[in-house]
């Protein structure tokens, strides 16, 4: 009992001494203020919810009232306000990223129109600007078919169709961008400020000659990891409780539907399996230049397939089975269940089963290399 406690004692020595080196360090202190705060606001308000001040150019060859009327329709805040050009110039300003749209009205628009022979626009479309590119061209099209019609029914809307359809959207009525945004830069960069933490305190050890140390005193690698391992994911879970509360709660006004708490001890789980990692990945890097690489190459895909960006659903088979073997997956599948749907243990306890046991196997993997490598050093 004596010695598990003087054990105990010894890994919230490790740990402390780890805070310590983490407050003698401003540059990272100021990289986890900036991740957690500034970065969360502006990861959620820097991109716009709808369609808002395309570039777009016209090129009205017919010269009538209909066509006056079109160009007219297409105003801020979606739009610019039309430049009327000719067909040249259109190609002109598309090819040097003037114009992101340019709309073309042919001659004899109105007449034909009116004569019942369904004349053509044409719309041509910068599509290296993909996200103007997928929803201007919708807007572009509802705009002057509507136009259009109430120009030859001198109604505005169409007939009454036999059923209606009553959309609804659940959890995010109106559709807001930053609610989204802002819940998903939090879980992301609790994966990254984990990794990078922990790896680059173990690195830093190691560069410092500070881990020979250790090794003389009366002390095993798995207590220098486990030290390494709560200090650095207490940071990064009080780091995340004051983003969840002042910039996502306060400053953007996301509403939270579930327990913080349950989200928190979710996050406990995924730190456990997360600073393992940054323990794996700096024991396997030698230097912090490696470790800086391999981060990349391991923090990208886990992101970017981890359904916090495309729902899991939409990619290959394969894909979502390899995935499942993922912290990320299952930290994403909690954050979303618990902030956005209000959900409870009952609906999330799967996930939270699955974060322990690769919890669990990241850490075995982690001691067992970081042992075989202090052994080399001693």
């Amino acid at each position: 009992m004596a010695r598990n406690a003087s054990r105990l004692s010894t890994i919230y020595r490790l740990g402390i001494k780890e805070l310590w080196s983490l407050l003698r360090d401003p540059m990272m202190l100021l990289l986890i203020v900036y991740t957690f705060s500034a970065s969360v606001y502006v990861a959620a308000t820097a991109q716009p919810e709808t369609l808002h001040m395309a570039a777009i150019a016209i090129v009205d060859e017919d010269a009538s009232p209909l066509s006056a009327r079109i160009v007219a329709a297409y105003a801020p805040p979606q739009f610019t306000a039309p430049v009327i050009v000719s067909a040249t110039q259109a190609d002109a300003g598309l090819d040097n990223g003037a114009f992101t749209f340019s709309l073309d009205i042919p001659p004899n628009f109105q007449r034909d129109v009116l004569a019942g022979r369904a004349p053509a626009l044409q719309l041509n479309v910068d599509a290296t600007r993909m996200s103007q590119a997928f929803s201007g061209s919708g807007y572009i099209a509802q705009i002057a078919a509507a136009e259009i019609a109430e120009f030859v029914q001198h109604v505005r809307g169409g007939a009454a169709q036999p059923v209606e359809l009553v959309s609804r959207a659940r959890f995010n009525p109106t559709l807001t961008q930053a609610w989204f945004g802002s819940v998903m830069e939090v879980i992301n960069n609790v994966t990254m400020l984990s990794v990078i933490l922990t790896g680059a305190a173990l690195i830093r050890e190691r560069e410092h000659g500070t881990i020979e140390h250790l090794l003389v005193m009366p002390v095993t690698p798995t207590d220098i990891m486990l030290s390494k391992v709560w200090a650095m994911g207490l940071v990064v879970l009080v780091a995340a409780a004051l983003s969840i509360t002042f910039i996502v709660r306060g400053a953007l006004q996301v509403p939270i539907q579930g327990s913080v708490a349950l989200f928190l001890f979710g996050c406990t789980l995924h730190l456990c399996a997360t600073t393992a990692m940054g323990i794996l990945m700096a024991t396997l890097a030698r230097s912090m230049p490696q470790f800086g690489m391999l981060v990349i190459l391991v923090l990208l895909p886990l992101q970017m397939l981890s359904g916090g960006v495309t729902p899991r659903e939409s990619m290959p088979r394969a894909v979502q089975d390899l995935m499942q073997l993922a912290p990320t997956t299952h930290f994403v599948a909690i954050g979303q269940a618990i902030l956005y749907r209000g959900a409870g243990w009952p609906v999330v306890w799967p996930q939270f089963a699955a974060l322990i046991a690769i919890a669990a196997v990241l850490f075995a993997v982690s001691l067992l290399l970081f042992r075989k490598s202090v052994t080399q050093m001693a």
